[in-house]
């Protein structure tokens, strides 16, 4: 794995995308095989999760990729407080406890887990490799390459709509754009690994009972505001960047 690193960090990046992906597309026949929700995509995630920290540390690269504080005051980002607006969306609707206590905690425990290693590597790997090059062609890759890839949802067997899927996509891209930029401008990934592992736990508990296509749109629009009002803010404190 060092290897390929030194030789092609971008190489790098896309050999963890394509084995993420198809580890979590081959995971869902073997949860329902199981028949406890996110069994075998958890342990996918934590042994990926497991992987991907000793390699980062026996190389030290935690500060490269973003595993460290912020070298910018909390006070630059609004104190993230945009963040926790966003990590609350799946319960606008409401919240119940709707799945077994097996399935809640294999859940949980994926997406704790999805949030870490998405963040590495479409915001670290991919970012930092395509950096090297041109900024904002690698903020614009990085972005649309995590919402696209949640067109996987469609024919992996996880059971999304089409709809639904055409939705994650759009919010995946925007909130994509957003967290690239946190990390551009305060080389710390820790807000946006908490904020997407929070978004994915909270899905877990979020109501879908009296959430009519009108007012799944609206929430949509608002976080999509959030996030878009959130991006501009962060490009105008920072003037002159990207570059």
């Amino acid at each position: 794995m060092k290897g390929l690193y030194e030789k092609s960090e971008l190489s790098f990046a896309l050999v963890w995308i394509v084995t993420y992906c198809a580890l979590q597309s081959l995971a869902n026949p073997l949860n329902k095989m199981i028949g406890t929700q996110y069994s075998v995509s958890a342990v996918f995630c934590i042994l990926q999760s497991i992987v991907m920290v000793g390699f980062l540390k026996r190389n030290g690269l935690f500060k490269q990729y973003g595993l460290c504080k912020s070298v910018v005051p909390a006070a630059k980002f609004l104190y993230y407080i945009p963040l926790f607006i966003l990590a609350t969306g799946n319960l606008w609707n409401g919240a119940v406890l709707k799945h077994s206590p097996a399935d809640t905690a294999c859940r949980i425990a994926c997406m704790l887990c999805v949030g870490f290693l998405e963040e590495v590597i479409f915001r670290g790997f991919l970012f930092k490799a395509l950096a090297k090059e041109n900024v904002r062609t690698a903020i614009l890759v990085s972005s649309v390459t995590f919402g696209l890839g949640h067109i996987l949802n469609l024919i992996n067997g996880s059971g999304t709509e089409f709809a639904d899927n055409l939705w994650q996509v759009i919010v995946a891209i925007a909130i994509g754009l957003l967290f690239v930029l946190l990390f551009y401008f305060g080389g710390s990934l820790i807000p946006c690994i908490l904020t997407h592992s929070a978004i994915n736990v909270l899905s877990t508990f979020a109501k879908e009972t009296g959430l009519t296509v009108e007012k799944g749109i609206a929430l949509h629009l608002i976080m999509l505001a959030v996030i878009g009002i959130y991006s501009l803010i962060l490009i105008k404190t920072f003037p002159g960047n990207p570059d």
